[in-house]
């Protein structure tokens, strides 16, 4: 089974330069660290230009290869991905304060990495009792969702490299343990268009999530707070208001990533 299909190349494009964040990318889907034929697999590209490429990064300082032989992510990408982070935050803070506005909620803006869902940004819900996730904070796509609604627009070779590093932890007796049972529940979320949080990863506290379309990396936003707030209706008019915020910033990423590369 192989992941992501290679990027077909832009107008303009640089063969080697896409396929070097396709290798990038594959490592990080599989939690940062990959051998030369599970690289070959996911990117479908022959071995010698890997090989190649993962040289020149290994070079530059963006992998390094361990004693095993296997190749890592590298420590210059952690430069990288703390300004795209502040990037994505600052974009957010305003559309996440309106969310708040609208509908009184704690709001979130989440970013998948490396198998995990890693809060960025945080506008705090109107109430005295409201929900407070740490900026920052990496918890598992399982039990979250905004980890559903991210992992429910990736590519299914993604999802079930995903899931078989991912550990199922009960926190609370509705959190979804079953691998099988998860999928069924990434089917309900493609459909609807949105996924929820029903007391998964805290007893009390339901969350609501829509995936950003687009963007540096994969990333959604969120509402959440205690379930005697965050009623079906609630959510049934939380839903648009989510999707026009996620179509929106997606826009604005999209426009400023363009500016950056011109």
């Amino acid at each position: 089974m192989t992941g992501r299909p290679p990027v077909a190349q832009g107008a303009g494009g640089v063969q080697s330069v896409e396929r070097a964040f396709d290798l990038l990318e594959a490592m990080a889907d599989a939690g940062g660290v990959a051998g030369l034929s599970e690289l070959a697999a996911s990117s479908g590209l022959p071995l010698p230009t890997i090989h190649r490429l993962l040289r020149t990064l290994a070079d530059r300082g963006y992998v390094r290869q361990q004693p095993s032989r296997r190749y890592a992510l590298g420590p210059r990408l952690v430069r990288l991905g703390d300004r795209s982070g502040r990037l994505v935050g600052a974009s957010a803070e305003p559309h996440l304060a309106h969310l708040v506005d609208v509908l009184g909620e704690t709001a979130n803006l989440a970013m998948f990495d490396g198998g995990q869902v890693i809060y960025v940004v945080q506008a705090p819900g109107r109430h005295a009792m409201r929900m407070f996730t740490e900026v920052g904070r990496r918890v598992s796509p399982h039990c979250t969702a905004v980890g559903k609604a991210i992992l429910a627009q990736l590519p299914p070779a993604t999802v079930h490299a995903v899931l078989r590093r991912t550990e199922f932890v009960a926190h609370t007796d509705n959190t979804i343990t079953d691998v099988a049972a998860y999928l069924r529940e990434l089917e309900q979320v493609r459909e609807r268009g949105y996924a929820l949080d029903e007391g998964e990863q805290e007893v009390g506290v339901r969350c609501v999530a829509v995936a950003l379309a687009g963007g540096p990396a994969p990333a959604g936003i969120s509402i959440s707070g205690p379930t005697t707030r965050m009623t079906d209706e609630l959510v049934r008019r939380a839903v648009p208001h989510l999707r026009s915020t996620t179509e929106t910033l997606s826009a604005e990423l999209t426009v400023q990533l363009a500016a950056v590369g011109a």
